[in-house]
């Protein structure tokens, strides 16, 4: 429980297994890395491998998941970049800032009073999707510009460099048709801000030049 709970800019936790509730909760700049143990026999994009409540009060940094979050996953995220492959209901709930990407099913009430940042959401079912999102501050676009899908494009590489994961892998084999099934979920008022010349300031933490601590567990 709270694996990587506040991790600090320039450590990398590792995990081949799963973990339970709070990872990564209060991320402050570091990086963590979870997939299935090599010995798994079950399908990551088809489990879950983290836990309620994963990236609360997350401000920077970066996490990678191969399988499914449960409930609450990014609440009040407000810079961390995340890559999971499913998550639970209540998923980016009043997110303020950074990037989420689900590469696969999301519960309901997706992006309650979010506020901030962008998630990128693969909907095969865009009519289930549309029903399990709350759209009281967002709304549900397409990825419009070259920028944006440089950046989602730049997340699944790393998600697969990363974890292995086989989803992100086939999606890049095939991204020009990929990315037509992506959902750019956008608040309102943050999009109006960009559009009046606004500063993207919730992208990520802060990077710097230190050589950077990697702790890896459970691969052997």
């Amino acid at each position: 429980q709270s694996f990587g709970a506040w991790l600090a800019n320039g450590i990398t936790l590792e995990l081949g297994g799963d973990a339970n509730d709070y990872v990564g909760k209060g991320l402050s700049g570091g990086r963590i890395i979870i997939y299935p143990h090599p010995d798994s026999q079950f399908l990551p994009e088809k489990n879950v491998i983290v836990g309620n409540v994963v990236l609360y009060g997350a401000t920077a940094g970066s996490a990678f998941f191969r399988g499914i979050a449960a409930e609450r996953f990014a609440i009040r995220n407000s810079g961390a970049q995340a890559v999971v492959e499913g998550v639970g209901d209540h998923g980016c709930e009043y997110m303020t800032g950074g990037r989420v990407v689900v590469l696969g099913p999301t519960g309901r009430n997706f992006a309650a009073g979010m506020s901030g940042g962008i998630a990128y959401v693969l909907a095969d079912d865009r009519d289930r999707f549309a029903v399990n999102c709350n759209k009281d501050m967002v709304d549900l676009d397409d990825i419009e510009n070259d920028q944006e899908a440089a950046e989602l494009l730049s997340l699944l590489e790393e998600h697969h460099r990363l974890t292995g994961s086989t989803v992100a892998e086939d999606l890049i084999k095939d991204w020009k048709s990929a990315l037509t099934r992506f959902i750019k979920v956008m608040p309102r008022d943050y999009k109006r801000v960009l559009a009046e010349g606004g500063h993207d300031a919730a992208v990520t933490g802060p990077r710097d030049s230190c050589e950077e601590l990697t702790i890896q567990h459970g691969t052997a």
